[in-house]
């Protein structure tokens, strides 16, 4: 399996489970909701962009993924059998791959700046800094 496939589909998950507890088994066929968070509407198309390109066994499995969720949201083992779904359905994809890699967010790096002591300045970009006593900073 492509370590891209495994990246987007552990991406995915946080998306999944907030669909599937904001719509349920619904969320296969139900349109986006206004009143239902950006998170949860990411998921829904997700996995109605899966649902919609697997055929009548595929579906009939993505959805009983799907219903195992909703029973039981804390349960490991149903998110994992959902993620698996995904991913079988990536790998047997190659477009439904590059369409929710692009509905994705795109990633932003973390950055962690510190500053410890006295007059000490922290920061990701800067122009001019000074700590300086008296100090005459010229354009």
């Amino acid at each position: 399996m492509s370590a891209e496939i495994v990246e987007l589909v552990e991406q995915t998950g946080p998306y999944l489970t907030a669909a599937v507890g904001a719509y349920g088994v619904g969320v296969l066929t139900r349109a986006e909701s206004a009143a239902v968070d950006a998170t949860a509407n990411l998921g829904r198309r997700i996995l109605q962009a899966v649902w919609s390109r697997r055929g009548e066994r595929g579906q009939a499995e993505l959805e009983s993924a799907v219903a195992d969720v909703e029973a039981d949201p804390a349960d490991g083992d149903a998110a994992a059998a959902l993620r698996q779904q995904i991913k079988r359905a990536l790998r047997e994809d190659a477009e439904l791959l590059a369409e929710l890699a692009g509905l994705m967010p795109a990633a932003s790096a973390t950055v962690n700046v510190t500053a410890s002591g006295e007059r000490s300045i922290a920061a990701q970009r800067i122009g001019t800094a000074s700590t300086g006593d008296q100090v005459t900073i010229k354009p």
